[in-house]
């Protein structure tokens, strides 16, 4: 499945994004639930520069039902990366069940999106039912990509299993409620190896950026933009705040000073 081609989010050569060995110019993913219609969903993932696209498997018809309209029509794989992921699974057996579908349905994909929920109510992960899954998968050659809590020894364990990537809530899922425990963000991705995505919680444009600037990979969002008053234009907005996000990063902010003031003008060879 070939990544489509966004001239404005293409970043340096050097500075792709590696997702189980295959790099992506945009480090913005985003999801194709809720918006009015398949029609609006494309022109906001077009708009958002992503190319990767997450599709819950249990929402969102991809072939499973013949008579009815297709992601796969408004949102080609040969132009877009499928991601399909568990949304709605509460036990690993159902988790896997969900991939080894979509694996059938998508002609062997092996790219996945892994999350199993604790409960109703908070969509919290369940890492016990998560861990459980993820050694399921690898060991069945599913490349994971893995939504997990903030826990960094949590963190560490799916990475050992050998998932491709660690994603991390901001806070809980479709809460908007932006990035609750940046310090835990930090020392997952620290101590990361593998790619470290946002994912969850992302409510506004500098909720993705802080994401960035925390020194995360990437951010995957779906509410955040879908029930935007405009989407096309949050979508926008979002390609902006996590470029601008990881060029912030990448150059390195200046030290935080208390009580220090400096000028912005040098104060020497003043004019008399």
């Amino acid at each position: 499945m070939n990544a489509p081609h966004h001239p404005s989010t293409v970043a340096a050569p050097d500075d792709a994004l590696v997702v189980a060995g295959r790099r992506y110019r945009s480090r913005l993913l985003v999801g194709t639930g809720k918006y009015r219609d398949f029609g609006e969903t494309r022109d906001a993932v077009v708009a958002s520069g992503a190319e990767i696209v997450t599709v819950a498997i249990r929402r969102t018809n991809i072939g499973q039902d013949a008579n009815a309209p297709s992601l796969l029509d408004a949102l080609p794989p040969s132009e877009f990366t499928y991601l399909p992921n568990t949304a709605g699974c509460y036990t690993a057996d159902d988790a896997v069940r969900t991939l080894r579908l979509a694996r059938e349905l998508l002609d062997g994909h092996r790219l996945v999106k892994l999350e199993v929920l604790g409960d109703k109510d908070t969509l919290f992960p369940d890492v016990r039912q998560t861990l459980k899954a993820a050694e399921v998968l690898v060991a069945d050659g599913f490349d994971v990509m893995v939504y997990t809590s903030d826990d960094p020894i949590v963190a560490r364990e799916l990475e050992a299993i050998g998932c491709c990537a660690i994603m991390p809530l901001a806070s809980l899922i479709g809460s908007g409620m932006g990035i609750l425990n940046p310090w835990n963000l930090r020392l997952v991705v620290e101590q990361a190896k593998v790619p470290v995505l946002v994912d969850a919680g992302v409510g506004t444009a500098s909720d993705a950026a802080i994401a960035m600037e925390l020194g995360c990979d990437g951010v995957l969002m779906n509410t955040a933009i879908a029930l935007a008053k405009a989407p096309v234009r949050m979508a926008r907005a979002m390609r902006l705040a996590v470029e601008a996000g990881r060029e912030a990063f990448l150059a390195g902010r200046m030290p935080r000073k208390l009580y220090a003031a400096s000028p912005s003008s040098p104060t020497s060879g003043l004019i008399a």
